[in-house]
């Protein structure tokens, strides 16, 4: 499901949740979101920029993944993974 954001036609006259950009979760389908569900002022989506990883963004290091609480496996032949950061087995094998 994406995320929308939503503002105010007017957010000098809007409330507090709707005077700056809110960020709602919907299915693609539904249909856009007419008015402020706290003050019922009319309130309009707006076009915001996607977050996509490519090639700017940066894979966690291997402390941060340990640090976050998941394990990190690396792949050192086919079928079988060496863990390199965090809790579990050593390695896991498809055999």
């Amino acid at each position: 499901m994406p995320f929308y954001e939503y503002v105010s036609t007017e957010p000098s006259r809007g409330c507090d949740y709707c005077s700056q950009p809110v960020t709602i979760l919907q299915k693609i389908d539904d249909p856009p979101m007419e008015q402020c569900p706290y003050c019922g002022h009319a309130v309009r989506r707006v076009i915001s920029s996607p977050n996509l990883a490519g090639k700017h963004s940066k894979a966690p290091s291997t402390s941060d993944v340990e640090k976050a609480g998941f394990t990190q496996y690396r792949k050192i032949g086919k079928g079988v993974y060496e863990k390199s950061a965090g809790k579990g087995p050593d390695i896991i094998s498809s055999d």
